[in-house]
């Protein structure tokens, strides 16, 4: 007989987490304020992470879970929803034994026996559209390859064998004037190895660039920037230690008597020669929103943590790290400097995360950023633009206790200024236990939503995502220009 299924007492699983393991068709989406703008056509995408079966544990954390993928589909003034999940290793066999067999999030020596030989990836972090193919990635593994129109899963990707790390990362860049792709894999030979890999891929899907280095230390390496001529990796003390996972422990330790490491690697370099790095205090940070090349300097923008930003991973002797705010700091690596140091200054008052650009300016010099901006006492949390250049902040807020999740920048034309376009924000109606798509104008957010549009049901959460033109689905290509103006 099958055991009953009871999720643990755990705040994770409770409220607006309570997990939803459901998937979702919605066509004809209901438009409550306003109208969908002209000329909106295309598809957001977007990925999170759900509970196909409850654990055993008490110490699951909220980037765990199996990948769901979510799809907005605007078509000649209407919107769709749909959502699927992600039929990774992981999920498949747990649909066959009806139950949670894997542990500790990423810890493969704390999975039961039937998992022992199953990769642990969750496909739950984000999705990306490159040279016609749709992917939902988690960094633990490599890509997997869905269908744009059904959101069905075709299978786990290597990128038809140009892909010779045992992962991908979950925040790559696809650079929408190039329409190159740009990723790596962190960890790259197995479980804490110092390996890192860049990867560079041309419009067509053929690999460009393939560049193997080592770390300083076995590092946590969520995201990166890419600026015209560099990519830049930053290295936290968030560490693991394989003695300490093969003991059940926590994948990432806190390590504060490391330091911050920074690695330039040229982005259209042959090997690792001409690798620059760059050192400072023990520092982290989940999420860059940009990187620019200002002659000798390379500018970083980040969220940045002085601290540990993922306060349940403790340090090695299991001491709790206090919660610290994150950011919006500008890193700057000079490039004729000798010392091997970096200058830090904060870009904006009020502490943010989830940051985003207009996507056509990533690398080069921009203006605009957006971000989750404002937490409140009530929960509530908001969408914030700022002005780089003149510091100004504008906000939308969705109402007391609701929240936003990160926004999407979508250009109001192919070769609009920069800014000159739409925020689409997915928010949660916690009240109401539903969720809206709303469509802000990005450079009025106070201004409201251009257009609100109704989920009957709640999205539960959604991490990152990417906008696909509808000639971009058809083409394989982004059809988009950088402003003259």
């Amino acid at each position: 007989m099958v055991e009953p299924l009871r999720f643990p007492e755990n705040d994770l699983f409770k409220g607006w987490g309570d997990p939803l393991r459901c998937e979702t068709t919605i066509d004809g989406l209901e438009v409550i304020q306003g109208a969908i703008p002209e000329g909106l056509e295309g598809t957001l995408y977007r990925v999170g992470a759900d509970w196909q079966y409850p654990s055993k544990r008490t110490d699951d954390i909220f980037i765990d879970g199996e990948g769901m993928i979510h799809s907005f589909r605007f078509e000649n003034g209407q919107a769709s929803y749909r959502s699927r999940w992600v039929h990774t290793d992981r999920y498949k066999l747990q649909t066959q034994t009806k139950r949670q067999v894997f542990g500790r999030y990423r810890n493969r020596y704390t999975n039961e026996p039937e998992a022992a030989d199953t990769d642990m990836g969750t496909a739950n972090t984000t999705a990306m559209f490159h040279a016609g193919h749709l992917y939902a990635l988690k960094e633990s593994d490599l890509p997997y390859e869905v269908d744009p129109d059904t959101l069905e899963t075709i299978g786990k990707s290597d990128m038809a064998g140009q892909i010779g790390s045992i992962s991908f990362t979950a925040h790559p860049k696809v650079d929408p004037i190039t329409n190159e792709l740009l990723g790596f894999a962190y960890q790259a030979k197995g479980d804490a190895t110092r390996d890192i890999v860049y990867y560079l891929f041309g419009g067509d899907g053929r690999k460009k660039q393939e560049i193997w280095f080592e770390m300083p230390y076995a590092a946590c390496v969520h995201d990166f920037a890419i600026t015209d001529e560099w990519v830049v990796f930053p290295f936290f003390p968030l560490i693991t230690d394989l003695d300490v996972i093969k003991d059940g422990g926590a994948f990432y330790q806190w390590h504060p008597d490391q330091e911050t490491v920074i690695a330039l690697v040229p982005r259209y370099g042959d090997d690792a020669s001409g690798i620059r790095w760059f050192r400072g205090p023990a520092t982290s940070a989940g999420h860059m929103l940009n990187a620019v090349r200002e002659g000798t300097k390379v500018h970083l923008d980040l969220c940045l943590y002085e601290g540990n930003c993922f306060p349940f991973f403790t340090t090695p002797q299991g001491e709790p790290t206090p919660p610290v705010p994150p950011f919006l700091t500008r890193i700057t690596l000079d490039l004729e400097r000798n010392d091997g140091g970096f200058e830090k200054t904060r870009l904006m008052g009020p502490s943010c995360e989830m940051p985003r650009t207009d996507d056509r300016y990533q690398g080069r010099a921009y203006r605009h950023g957006y971000m989750i901006i404002y937490r409140a006492q009530d929960g509530s949390s908001s969408t914030g633009h700022l002005d780089l250049q003149t510091g100004e902040i504008d906000v939308y807020s969705p109402g007391p206790g609701d929240t936003v999740q990160e926004c999407q920048f979508v250009p109001r034309s192919p070769d609009s200024a920069e800014g000159d376009g739409w925020l689409l924000v997915p928010v949660a109606r916690v009240s109401q236990g539903r969720s809206d798509l709303v469509i802000l104008d990005a450079r009025n957010l106070a201004a409201g939503p251009v257009a609100t549009i109704k989920l009957p049901v709640r999205v539960r959460a959604t991490f990152h995502g990417c906008w696909v033109p509808a000639e971009t689905l058809e083409t394989g290509r982004y059809d988009y220009a950088l402003s003259e103006g």
